[in-house]
């Protein structure tokens, strides 16, 4: 059986995500991390990356896609919040990206490339 993650896993672990751009969410016991790529074509790449290692691994984020912009949570239903698994993946997630741009401010509204492109009469 999977188990959430203690306060002292928490205190050692979460840090070095924190680094890397993953932001805890404390209301969904979740960590959650947004990438912008340069295209559609490159943050469709990454989904097809990711969704391949969560069937490996078996365990499933919580995701959302507008056109370059990924949101993506790691939470652990079986244990309703956060567990060694989310841990584990997110540094595997983060070698699939490449160099997409890290949001690090997720409390600022996620923008997409499609708005640019629009405004340029290409959307």
């Amino acid at each position: 059986m999977v188990e959430k993650l203690t306060q002292a896993e928490r205190d050692a672990l979460l840090p070095p995500l924190g680094e890397a751009g993953w932001g805890a969410d404390p209301e969904t016991d979740s960590i959650r991390k947004i990438w912008k790529f340069r295209s559609f074509s490159e943050a469709w790449g990454f989904m097809s990356r990711v969704a391949l290692l969560a069937e490996k691994m078996g365990h499933h984020p919580d995701w959302r896609n507008v056109y370059n912009v990924v949101d993506l949570r790691l939470t652990t239903h079986a244990c309703d919040g956060l567990s060694r698994l989310d841990i584990e993946m997110a540094p595997k997630i983060d070698a699939l990206a490449g160099g997409a741009e890290i949001q690090r401010d997720q409390t600022q509204q996620i923008e997409c490339l499609c708005k640019l492109e629009h405004a340029r009469g290409r959307g």
